[in-house]
């Protein structure tokens, strides 16, 4: 082995183990994509569906969000008087720049059981003025949302002040005194916003990131960039050591 070879062993090895680890994390956002495009297609394809059933109360202890998370159902049943939840969130979409709540609302559900209603947003300054739920039987078509989960940087939920910074239906509703109720929450369909003093539903299409391809196009790309930088060290190495011997 020539000295400009030797010289290029550990520089070698280390571009070796950089260029495989660069591969990996493209591959790896390659599989991403695939399984993000699957999620959306699912999530479209039940957010355009005709409304059916929701999952039966008997269902409900043996549910996976997969099963139910953005599906369109119709409801009967009525509000609940009592206490109410807030989950506190950005504005929505046209709301203006002031945060505010998700107003959760217990709904007995005609079929048995009963299930959070997210009956819309309310800005935090309106938080204590907005309207009751209607009374008596009502029907609502919407979405069901499954729990969200958490991170780093959520701040703690408070339920002794029934708020809330994630979306956890059965959690909640414990709080507000009801133990088996529906491991969803409803989202109505976004209506004409006619009254002000009630909370005025969102839209509740998630809003899903797919930059996978883009990762992956950048992984790949810099384990391309580090073979052509290699391989005009290397070959700066063995011309300098030919040169020397």
């Amino acid at each position: 082995m020539t000295r400009g070879a030797r010289a290029l062993l550990v520089p070698g090895v280390a571009t070796a183990l950089a260029f495989a680890l660069l591969v990996t994390l493209g591959v790896w956002q390659v599989r991403r994509l695939g399984e993000k495009e699957a999620l959306i297609a699912r999530v479209e394809a039940r957010l355009d569906a005709p409304p059916q059933a929701p999952p039966s109360r008997a269902e409900w202890s043996g549910l996976a969000p997969a099963d139910y998370d953005f599906r369109h159902v119709r409801v009967s049943g009525h509000y609940l008087a009592g206490p109410e939840a807030w989950l506190y969130t950005r504005p929505p979409e046209g709301f203006g720049r002031e945060p505010g709540y998700i107003v959760l609302t217990p709904f007995e559900l005609s079929d048995g059981g009963v299930a959070l209603v997210e009956r819309g947003f309310v800005p935090e300054s309106k938080k204590a003025a907005y309207g009751a739920p209607p009374s008596g039987d009502v029907t609502l078509i919407g979405h069901l949302h499954a729990p969200q989960s958490r991170n780093l940087f959520t701040p703690a939920d408070t339920p002794a002040q029934r708020i809330w910074y994630t979306r956890d239906p059965a959690a909640i509703a414990v709080t507000l005194g009801y133990a088996a109720a529906a491991p969803f929450s409803l989202a109505p369909d976004p209506g004409e916003r006619v009254d002000p003093s009630q909370p005025q539903p969102a839209p509740s299409a998630p809003q899903i990131v797919n930059n996978h391809l883009s990762y992956a196009f950048t992984w790949f790309s810099l384990a391309g960039v580090l073979l052509v930088v290699f391989a005009l060290f290397a070959r700066g190495r063995l011309a300098s050591g030919d040169r020397r011997a």
